[in-house]
């Protein structure tokens, strides 16, 4: 596997082939991090509503690695005895997040990595907060997501090079890059600029199962990221209405929308010009392309979000940011049954025993 021996260096708990859980605002919480990292994987914390609550999450996966530590997680009373990091990562919106909470959060509480995404002024803001953040913890690894050649150019041109570059696909849910294409063809470009420079690249978009973790890991990647397939895990920080609605829709190309209504209906707004959730349609969208005035359709979804679990479905209105893979979505289950179940498929496809052996293409 590309770059094992860096990334087994950097992660000393891991199992290969790595599986990453996305740090999604506020559904990847401290639990779902650390039953991914307490399964041989990588999970990160996603941003909260605020940069001081992620902190929060930050102590609490803190506390939970103390507790287990030894015990009940063998991988982590294992580790080195010079390994003094938190064994999860965290993300951070920069256009949102707060540099300065988010350098001390980094300072105290020394993550394995730090996740970067969406700056508002492009590679100036990633190598502002990569300097930041390395001052504060000089082992973090920084990692950034990206959607396009043009960013991985800039990023691998910067002074501030990232330890990993995630390449998002435009399958992915929630906010991707309005300018990007379907990870298939994105990561082996990328790949091909980045031949050389000793960063490992992580395959994020679309991908559940084995299937697409296969195909990601023969494209070139170091790393399976997954986001909507952790939606659907029992220690997401989730609605159960969301939830519900995760397992049920299927044809993710007809039944998502790549579109800002639902952030505007939310009253969410700042993200940089750049970034277009997709989403699962609703009564909200289909009443939008019918002509319904937006304050019509903001009187409802208000309504509709004082209607607790029901508020979400088909006949809802709330938004339900999903990747355009929910159709292989089929149940709930436990983060170390997600993470175990598609690192053993991938042994059966590639490996013998416990090596993997990747066609070299």
């Amino acid at each position: 596997m590309a770059f094992s021996s860096k990334l087994v260096s950097a992660f000393p708990w891991i199992s290969e082939p790595l599986i990453i859980g996305a740090p999604m605002r506020v559904f990847a919480g401290p639990a779902l991090a650390t039953a991914i990292s307490a399964s041989g994987g990588l999970g990160f914390i996603g941003p909260n509503v605020k940069t001081q609550d992620t902190l929060k999450d930050l102590e609490e996966a803190t506390e939970i690695f103390k507790k287990s530590h030894g015990s009940s997680s063998p991988r982590f009373g294992n580790l080195p005895k010079a390994y003094n990091l938190l064994p999860v990562g965290v993300g951070f919106q920069l256009w949102s997040d707060d540099i300065e909470i988010a350098t001390e959060g980094i300072r105290r509480f020394r993550p394995s990595a730090a996740w970067l995404y969406a700056p508002r002024n492009g590679q100036r803001d990633l190598d502002l907060w990569s300097d930041r953040l390395r001052a504060a913890s000089p082992d973090t690894q920084i990692w950034v997501q990206i959607g396009t050649l043009r960013e991985a150019k800039e990023l691998l041109q910067s002074p501030q090079k990232p330890d990993g570059i995630v390449v998002q696909g435009v399958e992915a849910g929630g906010h991707g890059h309005r300018d990007g294409i379907g990870l298939i063809t994105l990561l082996p470009e990328i790949a091909d600029v980045a031949e050389g420079s000793g960063i490992p690249l992580f395959a994020a978009g679309g991908i559940t199962d084995t299937r697409g973790a296969a195909a990601a890991l023969c494209l070139g990647t170091s790393g399976i990221v997954m986001g909507t397939r952790f939606l659907a895990s029992y220690e997401a920080r989730i609605s159960k209405g969301y939830q519900r609605e995760i397992i049920r829709a299927e044809d993710g190309g007809i039944n998502t929308v790549r579109t800002l209504l639902y952030n505007h209906l939310r009253g969410t707004t700042g993200w940089p010009d750049p970034y277009v959730p997709r989403g699962i349609i609703n009564k909200s969208w289909l009443d939008h392309k019918e002509g319904v005035p937006f304050d019509e359709l903001k009187k409802l979804h208000d309504k509709a979000a004082k209607a607790g679990d029901e508020g979400w479905g088909p006949e809802g209105r709330l938004a339900t940011y999903a990747g355009a893979s929910i159709g292989l979505i089929h149940e709930v289950r436990g983060a170390s049954e997600i993470v175990n179940g598609i690192r053993n498929g991938l042994l059966k496809v590639f490996g013998r025993g416990d090596e993997l052996k990747i066609p070299k293409l």
